[in-house]
């Protein structure tokens, strides 16, 4: 166990607390925090959320955050964006046309489109086709399947930045991975013994 302190960034977004008990089962010690010092005093930070894209911007912005977020991955500390949380990563999403994302990482959110079989939103297991030598999925076996809860899918622009896809309809960049920075569409922290080795792996990265 290394014990890591783990900021997650509390911008009243959903799902908070699942995330602090699993790392906390992992012998992490995480904590919800909107505090700037303690967000960048922390080893590892996380930016979880469920929610509307809008509404979490105007928040990130409201508690000042937005800038807290880029000195944290600027300062190269491990960084990691869990459902809404790596769509706030990218440029611009059509769940809140005019409003602007944080812009870390190039790219737009789009709504999955509708199809014949399909449910929207996307809820439930899927599994993943993982690029080799990613972080998040070392020593994770091939196809694993991790649990998903979303309308809007991220459309990346950098191919090589994109660690995992599923296939739900189109295809969905279901994770990405640059440098210190992280984030997965899907749920981590609802993905069982699968996702409990993915935030494993990103506790244990040093950069």
């Amino acid at each position: 166990m290394s014990g890591k302190k783990i900021a997650i960034i509390d911008y009243d977004a959903g799902n908070l607390r699942s995330v602090e008990k699993a790392f906390a089962y992992l012998g992490e010690e995480a904590f919800i925090t909107r505090e700037e010092k303690e967000i960048m005093r922390a080893d590892h930070v996380v930016l979880p959320g469920v929610g509307a894209f809008g509404d979490a911007m105007e928040k990130l912005n409201r508690y000042g955050l937005v800038e807290v977020i880029r000195k944290v991955v600027q300062a190269g500390q491990p960084f990691l964006g869990i459902c809404l949380g790596l769509q706030l990563l990218f440029e611009r999403s059509e769940e809140s046309p005019g409003v602007e994302g944080l812009g870390i990482m190039s790219g737009e959110v789009v709504r999955i489109p509708a199809a014949e079989g399909l449910k929207i939103p996307h809820i439930g297991w899927n599994s993943l086709s993982v690029k080799k030598g990613s972080v998040l999925f070392e020593g994770i076996p091939d196809e694993p399947y991790v649990y998903f809860v979303h309308s809007y899918y991220l459309k990346a622009r950098n191919e090589d930045e994109v660690a995992a896809t599923a296939d739900y309809g189109v295809r969905l960049h279901a994770s990405v991975e640059r440098n210190n920075l992280f984030a997965c569409q899907f749920h981590p922290e609802k993905s069982g013994e699968v996702g409990l080795a993915i935030l494993k792996n990103f506790a244990a990265f040093h950069g």
